[in-house]
């Protein structure tokens, strides 16, 4: 049997990520209730730290690595380890999984190594860690009598195989896609062992771990947390769309097989001849034909930094996220935080109903995408109730998601 946690006298929780990882929410949400014995992660870099001010790209990847609601929290960092571990496997030609895993290993060991000198463990908190390095951290946990929580980031090896099912489908769109090694769904089976919960983000994801052979009574479902940035500007909806003033259709991530960038780019081709203009912001790991390039109702704007990404959900009419698995999928929440209506496969987290504040794929094709999209098109109003329609995010606070994480060792 597990040490027991109630609501009424939490035992504090230390969190351990990589990376800022859902702008470290769960971090900020436990430290608001003086829950947080630590965030113990890669790197961190408040505004008056060298880090911060570096120029160019490096600077404001690092500055994105702070949050000001945890400016007075117990933040252990490796910053200078990292830049260090990073210099040596470029050094080493070290890239593809064979870096994953190696930074993955760094990780835990820095982890482990400051719970132990640091005498993070003494209090026997919940410790929870990201899925694929999380392994070393509890096993130390379990050592030291401590509960241990895994966030399972994505749908794991079923996911992997239908993505494979995508590359057999257009290998030309992903020739360099490869699959993940052994060890490392060695090393994720044996985290989620060691886990006493796992927390999915939805139904979805929950379904594919069961399907991958996950312990069903160890299964969570926990939503993403969600704090909107500021009040959205009040939007003018247009009385009909044409080549003047077409459907501003906005797809915002990274481009990639799973995401459902094929059926996209197929349903681009169908819409070619609609006043339809399809924008495509964040980076991609597949080979566009010249062809789809070439169409001038199709904008890649490439990757933007977060600030840029506000602008982008203003000028849109409509959001996308035909992806083929997803854990969750935070940016519909924050195409409904813009008050924009969206299309979703049912492969994600549960924001869209269908007909109220979107549509629902329930197959994701080419054929299928244009068909919703032409809806829209076809009745403007239905853009905008839609759009007026914008799922309460309340459910998604990190107040409310914060009552179900602590709820879940119960």
């Amino acid at each position: 049997m597990g040490i027991g946690l109630s609501i009424s006298a939490p035992r504090p929780w230390l969190v351990c990520q990589i990376g800022a990882r859902e702008h470290y929410v769960l971090a900020r949400e436990l430290h608001r209730r003086g829950l947080l014995r630590a965030l113990v992660t890669d790197a961190w870099a408040p505004p008056e730290s060298l880090g911060a001010r570096l120029p160019g790209v490096s600077g404001r990847r690092l500055a994105e690595r702070y949050d000001a609601g945890l400016g007075d929290a117990n933040v252990v960092r490796f910053t200078g380890a990292l830049a260090w571990f990073e210099l040596l496997q470029r050094l080493h030609g070290r890239d593809g999984w064979g870096l994953v895993l190696a930074r993955n290993r760094w990780f835990e060991a820095q982890a482990v190594r400051a719970m132990r000198e640091g005498d993070l463990l003494a209090e026997r908190p919940v410790v929870f860690a990201y899925s694929y390095a999380a392994r070393d951290i509890f096993r130390a946990a379990r050592a030291a009598g401590c509960q241990t929580v895994l966030g399972q980031i994505d749908p794991a090896i079923t996911e992997e195989e239908i993505v494979a099912e995508a590359v057999d489908r257009h290998p030309e769109l992903a020739p360099h896609w490869e699959r993940a090694p052994q060890a490392y769904w060695d090393r994720w089976r044996e985290e989620c062992e060691l886990a006493d919960r796992i927390l999915v983000n939805s139904e979805w994801a929950r379904e594919a771990l069961v399907r991958a052979g996950v312990e069903a009574d160890k299964l969570r479902v926990v939503p993403l947390a969600y704090r909107p940035v500021g009040t959205p500007a009040a939007r003018a909806w247009p009385t009909h769309f044409d080549d003047a003033r077409p459907l501003r259709l906005l797809f915002l991530g990274s481009f990639i097989l799973r995401k459902g960038a094929a059926e996209l780019l197929e349903a681009a081709r169908l819409l070619r001849d609609q006043p339809v203009e399809l924008h495509i912001v964040g980076g991609s790991d597949i080979g566009v034909p010249d062809a789809d390039r070439a169409n001038p109702r199709l904008v890649f704007h490439g990757p933007v930094p977060r600030h840029e990404v506000h602008g982008h959900f203003a000028a849109a009419d409509l959001f996308i996220l035909p992806t083929l698995s997803d854990g969750f999928g935070l940016t519909l929440l924050e195409a409904q935080a813009h008050g924009l209506p969206a299309i979703a496969s049912r492969r994600c987290g549960a924001v869209v109903r269908d007909g109220v504040n979107g549509l629902i794929l329930e197959t994701v094709t080419g054929a299928s995408i244009a068909e919703a999209v032409g809806r829209y098109v076809r009745d403007p109003s239905l853009a905008q109730r839609h759009g007026n329609a914008a799922t309460a995010l309340s459910d998604f606070s990190p107040g409310s998601i914060g009552d179900r994480l602590l709820s879940v060792l119960d």
